[in-house]
């Protein structure tokens, strides 16, 4: 009786998946590879970013409440970076605006606010709607980028 449990043991560790691998750990013998990401941006200032897009996100959606068709289709955050002051940006902002029939100044302010503790990272720029538009077919912006 006791042999038979042995015997039942044993052959479970034999058929269980963990053996059923070839060597190094992987199915049908091949090695594990152990894989190192490596970060290129700042980890902080990535999320920031992104806690900025959702909020301008949340915050058109109430300026825009039952008129969505006329929201812009989006705030480039390194656009408005690379402009040299915040009377050019606040008037970027509010000429996105336009079709809002909302109040927008306090919108326009807590952005500007927010825009200050964000960085200019151009390896993160994507072109926008307008300039994807503008390229030309031979202006590919995967051609056109520097190696």
């Amino acid at each position: 009786m006791a042999a038979q449990r042995l015997g039942k043991r044993v052959l479970s560790k034999l058929q269980s998946p963990s053996r059923a691998r070839g060597p190094g750990g992987s199915p049908g013998g091949l090695q594990k590879r152990h894989a190192r990401v490596t970060v290129k941006y700042d980890r902080r200032e990535l999320q920031r970013r992104l806690d900025v897009e959702k909020w301008i996100d949340g915050r058109l959606e109430e300026l825009y409440r039952g008129r969505e068709a006329d929201m812009p289709d989006e705030v480039n955050i390194d656009e408005l970076l690379e402009l040299e002051n915040e009377e050019d940006r606040s008037r970027k902002i509010q000429g996105l605006l336009t079709s809002c029939g909302n109040p927008t100044e306090d919108f326009v302010q807590e952005l500007l606010v927010k825009l200050r503790s964000l960085h200019k990272q151009p390896g993160l720029r994507q072109p926008s709607p307008s300039e994807e538009r503008s390229l030309g077919p031979l202006q590919d912006p995967a051609r056109t980028a520097p190696p």
